[in-house]
């Protein structure tokens, strides 16, 4: 590899962390007790915090704080609690989710790096251009990248200055980081604020004859054997996920990668042994997707308990990172002294007892050598070893060790100091300010087909905007154009494969009239942008405090939509609407389980989970194949009859998905109208989180 490259291992608990460093990482991210995407994992508190920061950086590793949670505005005083730990501890930088968190941060602690969290979903050359634009100085890209759009990110984060943080091995999520509610909307454990239980590990089917089918979960991803190649597209670290497991897991895994960027071959057998779900997939980056999914099994089990005792072996003792040269002083009268410095010119002295005159045997340059080499459980080993030694004098061997050990403690204090950041705090901030002059309420419909915007000319005054996904505009101007394009409002994929055609596509529908946006990612805020469209926010960006609405507000949005999870609207320096219909998307996949499952001839657009209930099923085409798969939820959320429930919003989204047009009618009928129509016979009223 012509560039250096940083290894970067989990730690969900204290000896995962010695795992991670003894095996050989060069970085570890770990989460606190607040704010971390796993929430159930041992995780540090603050006394543990400091410990941990002080074993990495005595071995010259990072560590990564994982702030990677949406963030409500009660909680950023204990937020800024954590970061005043972070602060003390000199942690190396921040994994984020949250946009309001990156921006309070950077202006409390502007020195303390920050890395864009996969649950932010950069996935492209634009979205990249965002993370920089919005403070970032690494992104976490996401995993169902292919090498060839991997690459290209990789050269667009070049040009911008900016890393590139890639997942090699570790459980896959079925949807794209940062796109799923499932676990919210399933059973309230919200995977956004680290909580989530994995309801897509349980049976789901697109076959009635195959009940107890698995058709959401996919085999954990290892890119072990291609870390060579990804170092040549431009990857600066490699992550390796797993803070939900064990320090056993960790080792194997750290030491697999170890092995590949030395050259060597890696134990794959070990690897997969120690977890796996019926083996690995390297699917999205190779493009063969065709055998991703797979279940924990029971031979998966019992493999696991004939490698851990030889993957804890691994661990037992510290790893030996740096050699250190001695220097011995020994003069008549005077305490001994010896000197201690390394490669990169660290150096300390210590003193210890006064030399005795030698009865019999003088001390020699052997035996001090001898008895300093004895460095066991340190992470030195011995150098060139010289010294100055007065005539007929000599120390006892007890007196020799005590000077070693002071030597190796005080190389210790300043080896940790060397590699600790100095970090300064600045004020706390305030909560943003209410902006004032909001408009009236309204209401926006978003479609999925054109067929449901047939029924929308009786009800077009009343529409604020009509949100037309990118690939059916053409088809829109092509019939009868119920809402003038001036009011229409465009939505990109939800996930970007072809960016170009994306940005084509864009351009043409601004030529015919349209120049609104709805931004579901990063990436569609910086190419509205750049296209100067007005920028309009969406569910994707995961507003949830007042912060992000600010900061959002200052990278150009006139508005968007909060996030679900959250129950009150925070401090509206945005304005700030809510989606009052329709059924929450669950999941954005790159692989549709239905098509995996029975193939798209057989498609009935559901899956069916384990309680009978129909999850609706679709894809997207912005291409000639399917780009994504979208679940959503099996009932629609339903607020016609409850306005004060959205009373406090800036406008209503009306979300539909596969309603047809009567239905569609009665839907607008009852929300536009207050008729009593259009009501489902099962609804839901919208996410109740519990933590």
């Amino acid at each position: 590899m012509s560039r250096p490259v940083e290894l970067l291992a989990p730690a969900g608990s204290p000896e995962a962390l010695t795992a991670a460093l003894r095996c050989g990482a060069d970085a570890v991210y770990l989460g606190a007790e607040r704010f971390s995407a796993r929430a159930h994992a041992e995780n540090f508190s603050r006394d543990s915090l400091r410990e941990a920061a002080e074993r990495c950086h005595l071995y010259g590793a990072k560590l990564y704080l994982a702030v990677n949670t949406l963030i409500f505005d009660a909680e950023f005083s204990a937020l800024d609690g954590l970061l005043e730990t972070a602060a003390e501890i000199g942690a190396d930088g921040c994994i984020v989710q949250d946009l309001g968190a990156a921006a309070y941060i950077a202006q409390r602690v502007p020195e303390l790096r920050l890395h864009a969290s996969t649950q932010m979903t950069i996935h492209s050359p634009a979205g990249v251009r965002f993370a920089k634009q919005a403070g970032f100085c690494r992104v976490v890209t996401a995993r169902e990248l292919s090498s060839e759009q991997l690459g290209v990110v990789c050269k667009e984060a070049e040009r911008c200055g900016i890393e590139v943080e890639a997942f090699v091995h570790g459980a896959h999520c079925m949807s794209v980081s940062g796109q799923c509610w499932m676990s919210a909307a399933m059973g309230g454990r919200s995977a956004n604020r680290g909580c989530c239980a994995q309801p897509c590990r349980l049976p789901f089917t697109a076959d009635p004859a195959q009940r107890a089918a698995c058709a959401l979960s996919l085999k954990d991803q290892s890119l072990v054997q291609y870390l060579p190649e990804m170092a040549e597209l431009g990857v600066h670290s490699f992550k390796i996920e797993g803070r939900m497991k064990r320090p056993e897991y960790v080792a194997a895994a750290v030491t697999a990668c170890r092995a590949v960027l030395s050259g060597q071959q890696p134990d794959l057998r070990e690897l997969r042994a120690v977890f796996s779900r019926s083996g690995f997939t390297d699917g999205y980056y190779t493009g063969r997707r065709k055998d991703m999914f797979g279940t924990r099994q029971k031979e998966d089990v019992t493999a696991a308990q004939d490698v851990l005792q030889q993957l804890r072996e691994k661990y037992q003792k510290p790893r030996k990172c740096a050699a250190l040269d001695a220097h011995f002083i020994l003069r008549a009268g005077e305490p001994a002294v010896l000197t201690v410095s390394d490669a990169q010119g660290r150096s300390v002295s210590v003193t210890g007892d006064i030399p005795q005159t030698a009865q019999n045997r003088p001390a020699e340059l052997p035996q001090l050598q001898k008895q300093f080499e004895k460095l066991g459980d340190t992470v030195y080993s011995a150098g060139n070893v010289t010294a100055e030694i007065g005539e007929q004098l000599m120390l006892p061997a007890s007196s020799l060790n005590a000077l070693r050990r002071a030597a190796v403690a005080a190389m210790d204090e300043a080896r940790i100091r060397s590699h600790t950041e100095t970090i300064t705090l600045q004020a706390p901030l305030m909560l943003p300010e209410q902006q004032a002059g909001a408009e009236p309420f309204s209401f926006r419909v978003q479609v999925r087909s054109i067929e449901q915007t047939a029924v929308l000319a009786d009800f077009s005054d009343e529409i604020a905007y009509l949100l037309l996904p990118l690939h059916l505009v053409q088809d829109y101007f092509n019939g009868r154009e119920p809402v003038p394009a001036e009011r229409c409002m465009v939505v990109p994929p939800r996930f970007v494969c072809d960016e170009q055609k994306v940005l084509e596509m864009l351009k043409s529908a601004k030529k015919q009239g349209i120049t609104h946006i709805a931004c579901q990612h990063a990436a569609d805020v910086q190419a509205g942008r750049e296209l100067g469209m007005t920028l309009h926010g969406s569910l994707g960006l995961h507003i949830a405090n007042s912060f992000a609405a600010a900061q959002y507000r200052r990278m150009g949005l006139a508005d968007a939509l909060c996030s679900p999870e959250v129950s009150d609207l925070p401090v509206q320096s945005l304005p700030l609407g809510k989606m009052v219909y329709g059924r929450l998307p669950l999941m954005l996949t790159r692989n549709c389980p239905v098509s995996a499952q029975v193939g798209c001839g057989k498609c009935r657009h559901q899956l069916i989970d384990r309680t009978g209930a129909a999850v609706y099923t679709d894809c997207t085409r912005c291409t000639e194949r399917p780009d994504y798969a979208e679940l959503f939820n099996a009932v629609p959320l339903w607020l016609a009859d409850r306005p004060q429930l959205f009373s406090d919003a800036a406008y209503g989204l009306l979300f539909l998905t596969d309603e047809s047009g009567s239905r569609t009618r009665g839907i607008l009928e009852a929300y536009l109208h207050g008729a009593e129509t259009g009501k489902p016979v099962q609804f839901t009223r919208g996410l109740k989180l519990r933590e």
